[in-house]
């Protein structure tokens, strides 16, 4: 599931870079939001399907 909203939001993030730029800050905050996640997730070692 934490896999599955990291790629969305990334997609989201690349979508935004190149079709709303203007709207860039805020995909980019979900872009380190969801990076952050992902690596609690390996640090905490907990496995979500």
């Amino acid at each position: 599931m934490l896999w599955t909203i990291a790629a969305i939001l990334v997609v989201l993030w690349l979508l935004g870079f190149v079709v709303f730029h203007a709207a860039g800050g805020l995909i980019h905050i979900l872009l380190v939001i969801a990076i952050i996640v992902v690596i609690v997730n390996l640090v905490t070692g907990r496995k979500t399907l």
